[in-house]
């Protein structure tokens, strides 16, 4: 089955940048969404950016401009440019999969990563 697989998460001062990463492998349909999500403690997750297997994005309004989200299809691979980092963006960020098969369509996702911004 499908396994995701993050990294490039820690703790950066404000105003600093971060690259997350995500690897996807196993059977992956072409025509899928990747994107982040993240979970601030005591908060529900919520939508950080997505892009899909055809490259169109959509961010969330609290990081427009600041984020930015690519893709690798040939790698299978995502990723998330962070710049201008704010302690409100302190979260644990978790690389989702959206695959649109013949038949049905799933989700899987990754373990989380830690992204900490200290002011």
């Amino acid at each position: 089955q499908v396994q995701l697989v993050e990294s490039g998460g820690g703790l950066v001062q404000a105003g600093g940048s971060l690259r997350l990463s995500c690897a996807a492998s196993g059977s992956i349909f072409s025509i899928n969404r990747m994107g982040w999500y993240r979970q601030a403690p005591g908060k529900q997750r919520e939508l950080v950016a997505v892009v899909a297997s055809g490259g169109s994005t959509n961010y969330a309004d609290s990081v427009k401009g600041r984020f930015t989200i690519s893709r690798d299809n040939a790698k299978n691979t995502v990723y998330l440019q962070m710049n201008s980092l704010k302690p409100k963006d302190t979260a644990v960020y978790y690389c989702n999969l959206h695959s649109v098969g013949p038949f049905t369509s799933d989700d899987y996702w990754g373990q989380g990563t830690q992204v900490t911004v200290s002011s």
